[in-house]
């Protein structure tokens, strides 16, 4: 029986689709939760800074391996041990966040999965609100500036922004009790539109942002689908639910025998837009029929 580590800064009941979905990819590939695998789960309910602890936890137990979805959870594992081989799922650019030297040949002991191709991602999700929302010309930038790599997200944004004659103004939140200074700073700069940088914070507070963007009436794009379910406008990113499957991939390898170190990391090659049209209508936005065309999704 193996023993492997979940290390999650989100909670597990805003998740519970994508980790059912890896358990159900890791099954099919033999291994099965109470027969030949057991898992430590590690729940952080949002709060980062748990996960430090939590990781030096799961090292002290001595599990065979430690799942960490998200940049946060990974380079905590990371900073816990250089042994126990690590399977990232979704950091965003882990060559610049120093969680392996390059995608093709990671040489150390985390490999796994990326949420984005490359940073031009975060421009085509600025081009695709605007297209959206046609008036906006003074765009939010919401910055979990906790996040990992989120500096170097905004900074491509603020480069497409620039090409577009768009105005971006950054609103910084860590977590919840920071919400509602921060759309009040929107309000006072009338901001028109929201752009939300990479953050699990996001996931675990997805029905309370969405609440306050409508309040607000604004059009919103986020990098994660289930953003959009809980009432969110848009969003542009790789389906989680499909591509998990990939990261229980690098469980089945290493288990059997494969070194971290030696496999690539593997990158999305297909992304979806998904559009909430009710949210459309609750702010007032008339989505131009091409945005309808192009959905991958529309809800509502």
């Amino acid at each position: 029986v193996y023993r492997i580590g979940y290390l999650s800064q989100p909670s597990r009941a805003s998740v519970e689709q994508a980790l059912d979905a890896f358990l159900k990819a890791l099954h099919e590939m033999g291994w099965v939760e109470g027969r030949n695998l057991q898992i430590e789960y590690r729940w952080a309910d949002g709060d980062a800074s748990r996960l430090p602890g939590q990781a030096a936890d799961l090292v002290r137990r001595k599990v065979d391996l430690i799942v960490a979805p998200a940049g946060t959870a990974a380079l905590a594992a990371k900073a816990a041990t250089t042994t126990i081989p690590i399977v990232m799922i979704f950091p965003v650019d882990p060559v610049q966040l120093g969680l392996v030297a390059s995608l093709s040949r990671p040489g150390g002991n985390v490999t796994g999965t990326t949420l984005t191709p490359g940073p031009e991602i975060f421009g085509r999700q600025l081009q695709l609100l605007k297209d959206a929302a046609p008036h906006a010309n003074r765009i939010a930038v919401l910055r979990n500036p906790t996040e990992p790599g989120s500096s170097s997200q905004v900074a491509v944004m603020e480069s497409a922004a620039k090409t577009m004659g768009v105005r971006l103004l950054q609103v910084m939140a860590r977590g919840p009790e920071d919400f509602d200074a921060a759309f009040a700073s929107m309000a006072r700069e009338r901001v028109e539109a929201l752009l939300a940088a990479t953050s699990s914070t996001w996931i675990v507070h997805r029905a309370r942002l969405a609440e306050l963007a409508i309040r607000h009436r604004l059009a919103t794009m986020f990098n994660y689908r289930e953003m959009v379910e809980a009432g969110g406008l848009m969003s542009y990113s790789v389906n989680m639910v499909d591509f998990i499957g990939r990261a229980a991939t690098y469980v089945d390898r290493i288990l059997r025998g494969a070194k971290a170190a030696d496999l690539a990391v593997e990158q999305p090659t297909a992304f979806e837009l998904v559009v909430n049209a009710k949210t459309a209508k609750a702010i007032g936005l008339t989505l131009p029929q091409a945005i309808l065309q192009r959905a991958d999704q529309v809800i509502g």
